[in-house]
């Protein structure tokens, strides 16, 4: 069964086009990055799919229950991590899981239990008691995870998770996110614009650009799109012989090293330093994400990327484009 399933979902806004007939499906258990730089229709397209923004046309049913029709459903069965803290600093971890179980009629019989697997799930059941004011970004944080999935969603968005986070904290965080999705098999919608982040957690990516899902695959296949991966020698380096070689696709001399385009460096790199001649410096460049945004958005991502998350710019998407 499909978590989410769009059909020509478009979005106007005066006579600008946010989403331009998106069709999408995404599959359960899914983690799903969604890429794309501020003003190519990202923030409205996962708005739209929230229930905070209604379609210009084109449906959408989000854990089977249609955007515009059944809206409470659909809040019911998503949960939400903001990119900008959003727990209560003068409440404790078990507080602030607590209210949102109420907010959400969750049975009192249910919630205690629920909080504790919770927290136990986000490593957090030690400070379970504690006033989150004392807590670092990335506790902070798995809280947050843990309250987007304390009412058990079928669905969650996570909107930059992990955005001003030291990379200890950040490698905390994607391990939670790959637990989430093997245990609960919960679907998961990322953005994000730690490229290396996008490569690690998501099944598939999806690409928007120009209010368009341009490109849409697993990170690998979308960069074997791109090329070959790079190495580069300086050094004495016979360009004939490696030219020769099978799985060399160009060698170019660029200043005073050579770059050569080469398919599976793992396999293949021992054989190319081999056949090089007398080397002085190697490095390896594989394809990256980056490549891929390059390629087919025209621009880095980081060249566009705003410090502000997808739910705080709802606001300025619905008052600037009315």
């Amino acid at each position: 069964m499909s978590a989410i399933k769009t059909d020509n979902l478009v979005k106007r806004y005066s006579e600008v086009t946010a989403v331009d007939g998106v069709s999408l499906e995404i599959p359960e258990g899914e983690v799903f990055g969604l890429l794309g730089p501020n003003g190519a229709g990202k923030t409205t397209l996962i708005s739209m799919l929230a229930t905070l923004v209604k379609p210009t046309s084109g449906t959408a049913l989000v854990a089977g229950f249609d955007i515009n029709k059944e809206s409470l459903k659909v809040r019911h069965n998503i949960g939400i991590v903001f990119q900008e803290p959003s727990v209560d600093d003068l409440l404790t971890a078990r507080e602030n899981l607590y209210l949102h179980s109420m907010l959400y009629g969750m049975p009192r019989r249910e919630i205690n239990p629920k909080i504790d697997a919770m927290l136990a799930l986000v490593k957090l059941g030690d400070r379970a008691d504690s006033y989150v004011k004392t807590f670092s970004g990335g506790m902070r944080r798995r809280l947050e995870i843990a309250r987007g999935l304390i009412h058990a969603p079928r669905i969650l968005f996570l909107d930059e998770p992990t955005l001003g986070l030291d990379p200890a904290s950040r490698k905390a965080v994607w391990a939670h996110i790959r637990e989430l999705k093997e245990a609960h098999k919960t679907t998961i919608i990322l953005t994000t614009h730690y490229m290396e982040e996008a490569d690690s957690l998501a099944d598939r990516i999806g690409i928007i650009h120009h209010g368009r899902i341009i490109e849409l695959d697993t990170p690998e296949a979308l960069k074997k799109k791109v090329g070959q991966d790079l190495v580069f020698l300086t050094g004495k380096i016979d360009e004939k012989a490696i030219s020769a070689l099978p799985f060399v696709g160009s060698v170019e001399l660029e200043s005073s090293r050579y770059k050569i385009s080469i398919t599976d460096p793992a396999r293949n790199l021992q054989a190319l330093l081999n056949a090089a001649g007398r080397i002085e410096e190697v490095e390896v460049r594989r394809v990256t994400l980056d490549d891929v945004f390059l390629k087919f958005a025209g621009q880095q991502i980081s060249e566009d990327s705003g410090n502000s998350g997808i739910f705080e710019r709802i606001a300025t998407v619905k008052s600037t484009r009315k």
